[in-house]
């Protein structure tokens, strides 16, 4: 065998697990979203049923159960073209709901309240940051699937393109203030 022949094989080699490696990154990046998104999807669920279940214990005014029961159900039953809506919808009927103190200290007085506002507080917490964690995995994947080489080798194969979850998750000021 010629040098040249030798020289070529190893850079075909070379690129081809490259190549190989890239892809398998890129496929760890979409496993990664996939258990963000799962991670995320846990999150908005255990916010919506709290939130449910707050509004069905009978310890909010009818007004502020109505608004927060329909929110959260409406979260809990949205499609997923919808959902991003629907739970930024939750999102600022737990501020409409828990604007103030005073409406989280009348939560707290009743028995099983304590527990309640905690639940809440956690759930409302967490949810800005598996949405943050989950827009990140997207935001890797997308740069690397935005290079020449995955492109043209089509290294994502048919993945379908990573969508970030965009919504309002501002938490309520009254329930952040508590957990502080």
């Amino acid at each position: 065998m010629t040098p040249t022949l030798i020289w070529t094989l190893v850079a075909l080699i070379a690129i081809g697990l490259y190549l190989s490696w890239t892809a398998g990154r890129l496929d760890r990046l979409h496993a990664r979203i996939d258990a963000s998104r799962a991670a995320l999807d846990a999150q908005l669920l255990r916010r919506a049923s709290v939130a449910q279940e707050l509004a069905t214990s009978g310890v909010l005014d009818p007004a502020a159960s109505i608004v927060l029961y329909e929110a959260a159900h409406a979260a809990r039953q949205a499609e997923e073209e919808q959902r991003e809506v629907a739970e930024s919808e939750l999102t600022q009927a737990l501020r409409a709901v828990f604007a103030e103190t005073p409406q989280v200290e009348t939560v707290r007085e009743v028995p099983g309240g304590v527990e309640a506002v905690r639940e809440l507080t956690e759930a409302v917490r967490r949810v800005p940051m598996a949405r943050r964690f989950h827009n990140d995995s997207v935001r890797a994947a997308r740069a690397l699937r935005r290079h020449r080489k995955v492109r043209w080798f089509r290294l994502a194969g048919h993945a379908p393109f990573p969508l970030a979850f965009e919504m309002d998750d501002e938490p309520p000021v009254a329930l952040v203030d508590r957990a502080a």
